[in-house]
Parts: C-alpha cells; structure tokens; sequence
C-alpha cells in the first residue's frame, strides 16, 4: 500500500535509521578501534532525529491509534520497544555498548521500524478517513519540526566500503 502523505516525514526519517542499521551490519566485525566513530554518529542521530520522531509519536500517533479497533496492544509493543531502544542510545552514547552488541541494537531497531511500518501505518491508513490524516499529518508536522532536517553523512570510518 503506498503511504499516506501525512505519514511520509515519519517514513522519511525511518529510511535514515533502517540506513544506519545497513551499514551497521555491513561493517561487521567493527574493530574496537572504530567503535567512537559509530557512538559519536549513533547518538547524533539519536538526538537530531530519533529522539524527536519517538516523542512525536508517543504524543501525536499512538494516542490516536490506541482507540482504533485492534490496534491497542500493537501501540503498547512499539511504546515499550521505543523505553528499551532509548535505554540502548544511552549505552550507545556512554560508550558502554561494544562492538559485539551494536549488531544486536542495529537488528532490534530494525524490527521496531519494520512493524511500524508494516502493521501501524497499514493499518492507521485502512482505519482512518481522509480528514483525519490529514489532521494527524498536521498535528506530526509541527512534533517533528524540531528534527533535523539534514541527512546525517556517514564518517570514513561509518560509510558502507566496496567490498
């Protein structure tokens, strides 16, 4: 199903990590010696973007979505998954996520992106009318506006090389 226009800026920034879990995955095994390049952009993201997009979406979507019918367990996982994925951006930050775990956090942040993905904006575009996307893109709008709107560029120790 194509995505609604009020639900593109969220797709948009879910392309950038679903990015950045690529190229975790790619450059695996990371030597420890590169592990400060991936934690200083790891947390830049964090705090540009994903930070911003996981508060729009605990104040902006799930309310909505949890009084659409089936969806309220579904919103109660993603709530959760986004309490262990910003547990994990702290990790990430403090440098107490090692090179051997940042596969693991890559694949989980991975998973969450998908299942919104998948399952809550499928399922918010078959429940909601028009107007009330419409409405929902407006009230996301002004939520994200904080983000940044620059694409984060990989380092030379990060971008994905030729293999």
């Amino acid at each position: 199903m194509l995505r609604d226009k009020s639900l593109i800026p969220l797709s948009h920034q879910h392309q950038h990590a679903l990015a950045l879990c690529v190229r975790i995955d790619r450059a695996q095994p990371i030597p420890a010696a590169d592990m400060e390049a991936w934690r200083a952009e790891i947390t830049q993201q964090f705090e540009q973007e994903i930070k911003i997009h996981f508060a729009a979406e605990e104040k902006v979507l799930f309310p909505i979505a949890r009084n659409l019918p089936g969806l309220k367990l579904l919103v109660e996982e993603l709530a959760a998954d986004h309490d262990l994925l910003r547990r994990e951006f702290v990790q990430v930050e403090k440098g107490s996520m090692s090179a051997e775990e940042l596969p693991l956090f890559a694949k989980r942040l991975s998973e969450h992106v998908r299942k919104e993905e998948r399952h809550l904006f499928e399922r918010l575009q078959q429940l909601m009318n028009p107007d009330d996307m419409t409405a929902l893109g407006v009230s996301l709008q002004r939520a994200l506006q904080e983000a940044s709107q620059a694409c984060i560029l990989p380092s030379e120790v990060t971008r994905i090389r030729a293999r």
